[in-house]
């Protein structure tokens, strides 16, 4: 593969890091590539993953929940993965959220967050407190987010759709923590997608120097007093990286680099041409040595960049929203909190058949801690203390719920993957090793025994209707048992195939 490096990345490589370290990191190109998955802490915890784990694992040393694979496993062909138990990643893509320190509670951003890899590992940080804003400005990669907070359960999430700019006046001084994961050349994925060294050579590092410059200036506005920005990469450019903290720290004195010291340091000495034609001062330049770099000849994984900032206690004001109450849903026909509709037309619908749904199905009420919405028939529970989000492209207002259509209620399939079987009155769970689980998840109809339906013992009804099926416990989709039979409920997308 060393034979298909761009010619011109070499020789800036060789450049920068002299002749010695260049033979080692492109030695890195010819060994092994290593392989990560992070376990989501909000549906298992990571003592009792490793005792039912089918997979030789080894802890990833910087990431607390991040264990590395060997190369012949496939957990993506496993039921823990479509029971959203654990999120396939690159092991160096895990380090930005653990250095941005969530904690529960906070307001957190993902401000370039498609597919939604570190997205979820901010949600499995928060717990199910406070709220976590995910948003990226591709149409087309946003579907792939939404499915991975979806089949992590993850409840507390707002989606958006939305050009950073566009988000400046609803979140003015609002976030404790964002993370911006931003776009860049890519170098740091040569070796897991050749494709990108082509797509390297057809664009620019200005080009993504000018995007990532923008972003770090919006993210600072959204930024409460004391909070914290974690810039990333997965290129090696300094353009993109040591140039860009620099610049920001500059024109924002109001921040300081948090120095990270797990990894190698930032390189002030690479603030010089002909890479970087700014201007710094001495202050920026001997800050950005607090910043890290993750080589791929130097730990296991295949190189990253992280920057952590964090502004002063004076930065701007946090702004709380407005929030309208709706502890849970109503009793005797109250009607949801009103949204807009597709067509930007005010909607109000009855949530009687979802109240009769909770009570007959529902032992917790997973929903009272948040505030239920309507957008047409599409019912959701989002996080209390956002603002209003009027104006901007929102694809999920919060944990989507299901649909009210025609005076019944159909629960979504996020709604399914977000509980837990303990929150079940009636549930079904098959053991991974029963051969019934994978026909499930290839959606086909189950024999299913009454006796083998969990339920409420104070319930004295039959099994009939919608039950929550779990595999070893855990929640992967809905079915509906009557007479013997489970009526498949998964959805035809997430299917096994």
């Amino acid at each position: 593969m060393t034979k298909q490096l761009p010619p011109l990345f070499r020789d800036k490589m060789i450049d920068l890091l002299g002749e010695d370290e260049f033979e080692r990191f492109l030695a890195s190109y010819d060994q092994a590539r290593s392989y990560g998955l992070r376990v989501n802490t909000s549906k298992i915890t990571k003592a009792d993953f490793l005792d039912k784990s089918p997979f030789a694992l080894e802890p990833v040393p910087w990431a607390s929940e991040g264990f590395y694979y060997e190369e012949g496993e496939r957990p993506g062909k496993h039921p823990y993965y479509h029971a959203g138990l654990y999120y396939i990643q690159e092991p160096s893509a895990m380090a930005p959220v653990e250095l941005l320190q969530v904690q529960p509670g906070e307001r957190v951003l993902d401000l370039c967050a498609a597919p939604g890899g570190k997205s979820t590992q901010i949600a499995a940080k928060l717990q199910g407190e406070g709220v976590l804003v995910v948003n990226d400005n591709h149409s087309d990669r946003v579907k792939a987010l939404v499915k991975n907070l979806e089949l992590f359960g993850v409840r507390n999430a707002v989606v958006l759709n939305e050009r950073p700019e566009r988000m400046l006046n609803v979140f003015q001084g609002y976030f404790d923590k964002i993370l911006i994961d931003a776009p860049c050349s890519g170098e740091g994925m040569f070796r897991k997608e050749e494709d990108m060294m082509q797509q390297w050579e057809r664009h620019s590092v200005q080009e993504f120097a000018a995007m990532q410059r923008e972003l770090l200036g919006q993210a600072a506005q959204m930024l409460a007093p004391g909070g914290t920005i974690v810039y990333s990469t997965c290129t090696f450019s300094p353009e993109e990286n040591e140039a860009q903290i620099a610049e920001f720290l500059d024109k924002h004195p109001a921040f300081d680099v948090v120095p990270i010291d797990r990894f190698d340091h930032g390189q002030p000495g690479w603030l010089r041409e002909p890479w970087c034609e700014e201007t710094y001062s001495a202050q920026a330049r001997e800050a950005v040595a607090g910043t890290a770099r993750l080589w791929p000849h130097r730990l296991r994984g295949e190189g990253h960049y992280v920057a952590v900032l964090r502004s002063g206690v004076g930065f701007g004001e946090r702004q709380d929203a407005d929030v309208v109450s709706v502890s849970k849903v109503g009793r005797g026909g109250r009607d949801a909190l009103r949204g807009k509709g597709r067509a930007g037309t005010e909607s109000r619908v009855s949530l009687e058949p979802l109240q009769a749904f909770e009570d007959e199905l529902l032992r917790s009420e997973p929903f009272a801690a948040l505030r239920l919405v309507c957008y047409g028939e599409h019912a959701y529970a989002s996080p209390a203390g956002l603002p209003e989000l009027h104006g901007l492209k929102v694809v999920r207002p919060g944990w989507y719920i299901g649909a009210l259509h025609r005076g019944r209620f159909e629960p979504s399939h996020a709604l399914a993957m977000g509980l837990r079987l303990r929150e079940a009155k009636r549930a079904l769970s098959l053991a991974s090793s029963d051969e019934r689980a994978l026909r499930y998840l290839k959606g086909e109809t189950l024999e299913v025994a009454e006796s083998e339906i969990i339920r409420d013992p104070e319930v004295t009804k039959a099994a009939k209707g919608y039950c929550l099926v779990c595999i070893d416990e855990h929640p992967v989709g809905w079915g509906k048992w009557i007479d013997g039979m489970l009526k498949n409920e998964y959805p035809p997308g997430w299917r096994w195939t």
